[in-house]
């Protein structure tokens, strides 16, 4: 059986590559600042969490995706819509986890998310054309 580093590791590389993994275990390896938190990270949610049996990574990633709007989390979100991305979610499931938490998080958390999605999605090359609240002058 191997440790929760290994399998964070492991699944940390399926999801978001191996240059990206092997760069989050360098940093979880040295004791500068924050690799504590790298290391917790593929420890914890990567090797013990995300590696559980009983939802699909794609079910995973939408919940974590809903959790991080409802927390204003926009820079963690983005690394979580790539993950996303990388786990099967669509553009259309993206947009309708963003409308489906304006009932429970309310419009400004979801505006912001918008922004940091609609950025993920620029990188990826998934949409080019989407201007932000902020590009119309909405915000």
């Amino acid at each position: 059986m191997s440790s929760p580093r290994e399998k964070g590791v492991q699944v940390f590389r399926e999801i978001m590559g191996d240059q990206r993994a092997q760069a989050l275990r360098a940093n979880a390896e040295t004791k500068e600042f924050g690799s504590d938190i790298a290391g917790l990270a593929l420890d914890f949610a990567f090797g013990s969490v995300w590696a559980r049996p009983g939802l699909d990574r794609k079910q995973r990633s939408l919940l974590t995706i809903a959790m991080l709007i409802a927390s204003h989390q926009t820079l963690e979100l983005k690394n979580h819509i790539r993950i996303g991305v990388a786990n099967g979610l669509t553009v259309r499931e993206l947009e309708e986890a963003l409308i489906h938490a304006i009932p429970y998080v309310g419009f400004p958390p979801v505006a912001s998310a918008t922004t940091a999605v609609l950025e993920v999605l620029r990188e990826l090359g998934l949409d080019t054309q989407t201007r932000t609240a902020e590009e119309r002058g909405l915000l």
